[in-house]
């Protein structure tokens, strides 16, 4: 018989039950207690849900506080040594102190974190060193291990691999690869083997990721060498290889030829390799098909899957499959049942996680009963797959004839850098390193419940623009107050940089409770882009202009770059990514212009997800960043050279595409470079990067407020490497998620930081 099988579940819960409580334990309003017991509930709701879908085989494991790359690197004992102080006392101290940082009772800034593959969840970037120790921590991961049990006899602890936990991570003290520090981890392996026999368990999820990569004779190796070592200790074990994200490719003998009982593809991102694959599986191996995509939103094409499963089942035999999503469910919302707002014709053609289980059961009751024990699920989900590929409301003829007439002019600046440079400093007159902000402020207590309030219809429109008007002319004032040279409006009006204008650009639904983990207790709602794109009105004209009103000091018009909209957004999968970035840069394009007729000098449009949109394997990544840098050109150049240009991006390995983000031609760009000490500027002095940049000098992911000399230290490090003249002082990203005290604390800092190097360099 197939099994079916889920690979991993949202963490949050289906009201984020999580996200509150771990804010409210950071704000000390519950203790360490109260955290432990919210949280086992959720993750009991989640093991509940998965059993009664019928889903065989449970992960476990899969559920964190705050990430499972920073739970491995404690598991294997990996705790670099300023967080060994005495002064954390508890492990929640230590843990939370390594992934947000900390300054109770020890200043210690967080972990370096960055994005988790191609997506925009960010992971915590574990920190090994050359004389690095490892042991066994895992008693709470056994102890979950056993509680899950008690809901599934398939309860299948998810394991993050040796080979890829030490790749995520930094050797921080050598050039080396991490994998020199292999053959020290592996006994930890073999602990944790040992005890998972002594659990019970039978099935194990093996996750190497790194298998979607491009992967040299020494990565292959390294793969070999791990799982052959620990063969000797599986015992009654058998370990289900996984990884996701892309096609295994070159790397797709190797999956097969290692000691493990199944090898997972993705089947959604690259359904072809199932025909390389049926070939390579052995007599004594299962195959785990990945056929329900645990990345979008889109209601999987059963009849499809099933082409695909019946493939495999006539190759090797139905009773050696696992049926399962792409990958894990982490990254797609709770639950399509709780969406009472989404158009009834857009939500017929949508499967949250909950709904995604049924599929999985659906695909699995049909290899092993027939179609025929699931046809009216099979007809139900037929009709709704064909109302999407026929509604009128997918397709623009105007939207299209626009994308298609668009012309290699509309893709370049009247005027080079250097020209342009000279019109921007005569018309906005800045210091050496002028500061400023990304463009978010605090989202207090206040402005959400103002916007809800407004939403609800409690509160009238002109009562709630008076409100927004308010709290801009209060940001503008205290930007003002701290000495900052480029002011922003604060987007008090906006939910999301995403969402806000999604909700506003036609081909758009946005949902009402489809959160998705970002980093921590962070959340992201995710607009559902479903249909072609249009801009039906201006969308942040009126505020910004509002906010310039207010002060002589040029304010930034605040956009969202077509590629992070495309990222960021569950994409319709019906036609080609390059097709609909260039509508939404259409769309930005129109924006840009109005803000610049509205007398707005500097305009930011964020670009955060170009790194991550890039695809895993080198030969597909130079087609992608063609089309993504034509589309953030197409919506910043239909502006004079007098008006500047930014764009920000943060948390990304950036140095292998710097030559793309060149070709922006962006005036200002701002980096995230804080938590790696200004490691990532490296890359950009041996490109020479050729415009003006803004290292971000400290990280707004953490509570703690850094002092003046720490960040003049890091701007001394960018003025070695980057001429002053070119070089801005910012944060590494927006400011929503934190508070007033702190955020002015550290601006306060920061503009200290600036004005001392000023009086060092003149």
């Amino acid at each position: 018989m197939a099994i079916a099988t889920n690979l991993g579940f949202p963490r949050m819960g289906a009201n984020r039950e999580l996200k509150w409580l771990l804010e409210k334990y950071w704000q000390r309003k519950i203790g360490a207690e109260a955290l432990l017991t919210g949280s086992a509930e959720v993750r009991e709701a989640n093991w509940r849900w998965q059993a009664e879908a019928g889903i065989t085989q449970i992960p476990v494991g899969d559920f964190s506080l705050y990430d499972h790359v920073l739970d491995w690197a404690i598991r294997v004992g990996a705790v670099p040594a300023a967080y060994q102080t005495g002064q954390l006392i508890s492990h929640l101290d230590r843990y939370f102190a390594m992934a947000r940082g900390t300054q109770q009772g020890v200043d210690l800034p967080a972990m370096e974190m960055t994005k988790w593959f191609n997506t925009n969840y960010h992971y915590i970037v574990p920190e090994w060193s050359t004389d690095q120790t490892f042991h066994l921590d895992a008693d709470t991961f056994i102890s979950d291990i056993m509680s899950a049990q008690q809901f599934s006899d398939g309860a299948r602890p998810v394991v993050l691999g040796p080979v890829s936990l030490l790749l995520l991570g930094k050797l921080k003290d050598s050039d080396a690869s991490p994998l020199v520090l292999l053959d020290r981890l592996l006994p930890v392996y073999e602990q944790l083997l040992q005890k998972l026999n002594e659990a019970g368990c039978t099935w194990v999820q093996w996750d190497e990721p790194v298998l979607a990569l491009d992967l040299d004779e020494s990565t292959q190796q390294a793969l070999r060498h791990s799982l052959n070592t620990l063969s000797g200790s599986l015992g009654n074990l058998k370990l289900v290889l996984t990884s996701y994200f892309e096609s295994l490719r070159e790397n797709l003998p190797l999956a097969f030829e290692l000691p493990v009982a199944a090898v997972h593809l993705d089947l959604v991102c690259a359904p072809e390799q199932l025909a390389d694959a049926l070939p390579l599986v052995r007599d004594d191996q299962f195959l785990s098909l990945g056929l329900v995509d645990g990345r979008n939103v889109w209601r999987t094409d059963l009849a499809q899957a099933l082409r695909l499963a019946e493939t495999a089942a006539a190759a090797i035999g139905s009773e050696r499959l696992l049926v399962a999503p792409s990958c894990s469910l982490l990254h797609s919302p709770v639950d399509l049942t709780a969406e009472t707002e989404i158009d009834e014709e857009v939500k017929s053609w949508l499967a949250f996680a909950r709904q995604k289980l049924d599929e999985i059961a659906t695909i699995t009751t049909a290899l092993n009963d027939g179609r025929t024990a699931v046809a009216e699920t099979l007809r139900q989900n037929a009709a709704a797959l064909e109302t999407r590929r026929t509604s009128i409301r997918t397709h623009n003829p105007a939207v299209r004839d626009r994308v298609a007439a668009i012309s290699p002019d509309k893709l370049r600046r009247a005027g080079d850098y250097t020209q342009r440079q000279v019109a921007q400093r005569d018309r906005l007159k800045l210091p050496l390193l002028p500061t400023t902000t990304i463009g978010s402020f605090p989202q207090t207590s206040a402005v959400r419940q103002a916007r809800a309030a407004f939403r609800q219809g409690d509160l009238l429109a002109e009562e709630y623009r008076h409100f927004l008007e308010s709290e801009t002319e209060t940001c503008i004032r205290r930007q003002e107050a701290l000495g900052i040279d480029v002011l922003v409006h604060g987007e008090f009006e906006r939910n999301d940089m995403v969402e806000y204008f999604g909700e506003q650009l036609e081909g758009f639904v946005v949902s009402k409770n489809g959160w998705v983990q970002s980093y921590g207790s962070r959340c992201v709602k995710p607009p559902i882009l479903f249909g072609d794109v249009r801009r039906l009105a201006a969308m942040t004209v009126p505020m910004a202009q509002y906010a310039q009103s207010l002060t002589d000091r040029p304010v930034k018009g605040m956009l969202t770059g077509p590629v992070t909209i495309l990222c960021w957004s569950f994409v319709r999968d019906d036609q080609p990514r390059r097709e609909t970035c260039l509508q939404i840069a259409l769309a930005i394009r129109e924006e840009s212009i109005d803000l610049e007729q509205a007398g707005i000098g500097v305009i930011q449009i964020d670009e955060p997800a170009l790194r991550e949109g890039l695809p895993l394997r080198a030969d597909d990544q130079a087609a992608y960043l063609a089309w993504a840098v034509d589309a953030f050109r197409l919506a910043s150049s239909g502006v004079g050279d007098a008006t500047q240009i930014h764009t920000h991006m943060c948390y990304c390995e950036f140095n292998e595409i710097l030559p793309s983000i060149a070709a922006l031609d962006a005036d200002v760009i701002s980096i995230e470079t804080s938590r790696s000490q200004m490691e990532l500027l490296d890359g950009f002095v041996a490109f020479r990067y050729p415009n003006e940049i803004g290292p971000g000098v400290y990280d707004i992911h953490s509570p703690r407020v850094p002092s003046t000399s720490e960040m003049v230290g890091l701007l001394k490090k960018a003025v070695d490497v980057i001429p002053p003249e070119r070089l801005w002082v910012n944060p590494d990203c927006g400011l929503k998620t934190r508070g007033w005290v702190e955020v002015e604390a550290a601006l306060e800092a920061m503009v200290e930081a600036a004005q001392e190097v000023r009086s060092l360099l003149a």
